[in-house]
């Protein structure tokens, strides 16, 4: 069970543009933000990662250190970088089914093509998005079961600022 204030699962993914995003290597000043979308096949993604693409400048001058994976393979990944003009948010690709369980991600099965005409794989986790601090203990994980009601990226923004500010604690440890 995942718990605040205890050490985050270990996270490691290829990154589109080289390299592998591995938690345990982040050196964030303030906290690390992975945020798990469903894959390419999702519109609802595509509308959140768009948003998130915007304030990647607000993040980054926040101390926020932030990828973006889903379980879809490098293709994929790439299609939804490109179709979806992502040019400032980092993409991860290959978020298995065993990882994103282990994140307590809930899984979906496919039910065919999508709205927008794109195949669902035939499993794939549902969003998330988790902040962990810079000791590599979680603070904060937003599950959802639906790729509706994610956090508000303004929002989000405000509440790193008041934790920030006043040196807010990890709730939910108990």
């Amino acid at each position: 069970m995942l718990k605040t204030r205890q050490p985050a699962p270990e996270m490691s993914f290829p990154l589109l543009d080289g390299g592998t995003w591995t938690l345990s290597e982040r050196k964030p000043e303030s906290l690390s933000m992975v945020v798990a979308y469903r894959g390419v096949h999702c519109p609802m993604c595509r509308n959140y990662l768009q948003d998130l693409n915007q304030h990647m400048d607000e993040f980054k001058a926040r101390g926020v250190d932030v990828v973006a994976v889903s379980g879809d393979g490098k293709e994929r990944a790439e299609m939804a970088k490109k179709d979806w003009e992502l040019s400032e948010v980092p993409i991860a690709y290959g978020l298995s089914i065993d990882k994103a369980r282990e994140l307590e991600l809930p899984i979906s099965t496919s039910r065919g093509k999508t709205s927008i005409g794109i195949e669902e794989p035939e499993k794939f986790s549902e969003p998330g998005l988790f902040l962990v601090k810079p000791d590599g203990t979680l603070y904060a994980a937003f599950i959802q079961t639906m790729p509706f009601a994610r956090p508000p990226l303004d929002q989000l923004l405000k509440a790193i600022d008041f934790i920030k500010e006043k040196d807010y604690p990890a709730r939910g440890e108990a």
